[in-house]
């Protein structure tokens, strides 16, 4: 009887296309936490912006939470720059100003002159409001049960 080893096929491994440079930086807002990656691509005619591998305008309906997060945009007058945004907790509101504080350090990294004219438009500003937590004995954070006398 013959046995028959069959030859194991080992096959290299992919290689990963060519990493693209891109500026990181990450924004908060309430619960939200937003990550971004800006790329200089200088064929885009606007800038193209994917939140949570869907398109901008998608992720965020409505025209007041895209007006929110395209604010650096705005400012800037930028053109020709693709972001990927990775947004996470809290409501879209919430996300939304988590990105644009998001976008605004990235374009903060990619040129320094940037900076005055962001930080005059109060685009780095981190908003550090958050809700206040439930104490025992009350309905809500500061809401105590009603008063009766007897």
């Amino acid at each position: 009887m013959a046995t028959t080893k069959q030859a194991q096929v080992k096959t290299a491994p992919k290689k990963k296309a060519p990493a693209e440079e891109y500026f990181y930086a990450v924004g908060r807002r309430k619960t939200a936490t937003a990550q971004v990656r800006l790329f200089v691509d200088e064929k885009a005619a606007e800038p193209g912006v994917v939140v949570n591998e869907r398109a901008g305008s998608e992720y965020f309906p409505t025209t007041q939470l895209q007006n929110i997060f395209m604010a650096p945009f705005r400012v800037l007058g930028a053109m020709g720059y693709r972001v990927t945004l990775l947004v996470r907790g809290g409501g879209v509101h919430g996300q939304a100003d988590a990105a644009r504080l998001a976008i605004a350090r990235a374009f903060v990294k990619l040129d320094a002159a940037n900076r005055a004219l962001l930080k005059a438009n109060g685009l780095l500003v981190r908003d550090s409001r958050e809700v206040e937590r439930k104490k025992p004995g009350l309905k809500k954070a500061r809401r105590s049960p009603q008063w009766s006398k007897r």
